[in-house]
């Protein structure tokens, strides 16, 4: 299942910003020079059963239940990308009141450890899937050594601890990258799903990612959920973007 959405998400992406800038669905339909039910139009024109729509924290710090309530109103699954790392109690905190709002999919760094992970995930319950971040797909060996103060750092090998952490704590499954998806996959199966970041269409700038995959190969390595972003919003036609990745991955 993709992240990303049927052909017609720029539209809906776009009326999401603008309700975030206005924090008024009366104003944001204004800004946009549609009516509220155009506005609403678009976003029933989505597939729910293919959709997990990504709310990060830049749209979430503004008007968070605005957006969420919406979202659901309108069939969409929710995925939360807060990336909460904090003592256990702290984000088991966090977690209660993310399950409440009803996300669906929802992000811990799996750094933060086994006790926080765990906490998390008894936080959540069984209606809301948590998602450990292993290695930031920005970070190579050379960066993640800088980071964690070690000469040598193989990112597939610490994807690897982390993901083992994460199944032992109970988590729905990790975040990582395309590169190291197919190991992880051929360890762990189906136990823990792969939410697979950093995707560029073929060509594509590859911007500040350090491990990019194209959708194809994200989905060849077991990738449950792709999160595809700049190919497509930054494309000068978003919706043919679109398109593309849904032939690609022939939904």
């Amino acid at each position: 299942m993709s992240i990303s959405s049927p052909p017609s998400l720029w539209a809906h992406v776009q009326a999401l910003g603008v309700i975030a800038q206005c924090g008024s669905y009366t104003q944001a339909a204004q800004r946009l020079g549609l009516s509220k039910a155009a506005v609403s139009h678009r976003i029933a024109e989505l597939e729910p059963t293919r959709l997990y729509e990504l709310l990060t924290p830049p749209l979430c710090s503004k008007v968070p239940h605005l957006v969420l309530q919406w979202l659901r109103d309108t069939g969409c699954d929710v995925f939360l990308d807060l990336k909460f790392h904090d003592i256990p109690n702290t984000v088991a905190g966090a977690m209660r009141n993310v399950a409440k709002m009803g996300v669906r999919l929802a992000t811990v760094h799996a750094s933060g450890g086994s006790k926080m992970m765990k906490a998390a995930v008894d936080a959540a319950g069984s209606d809301c899937g948590v998602l450990a971040v292993t290695i930031l797909t920005s970070l190579d060996d050379a960066q993640l050594g800088e980071a964690w103060g070690r000469d040598r750092v193989d990112v597939e090998n610490e994807v690897l601890r982390l993901a083992e952490m994460a199944r032992s704590a109970g988590c729905h499954g990790i975040v990582c990258s395309g590169q190291e998806a197919h190991a992880v996959y051929s360890r762990h199966g189906s136990a823990l799903k792969l939410l697979v970041p950093g995707i560029r269409l073929p060509g594509d700038s590859a911007g500040d990612q350090a491990r990019i995959v194209t959708p194809a190969e994200a989905a060849e390595a077991g990738g449950s959920y792709l999160v595809i972003g700049r190919s497509i919003t930054a494309a000068p036609d978003p919706r043919e973007a679109m398109q593309r990745v849904n032939s690609i991955l022939g939904v």
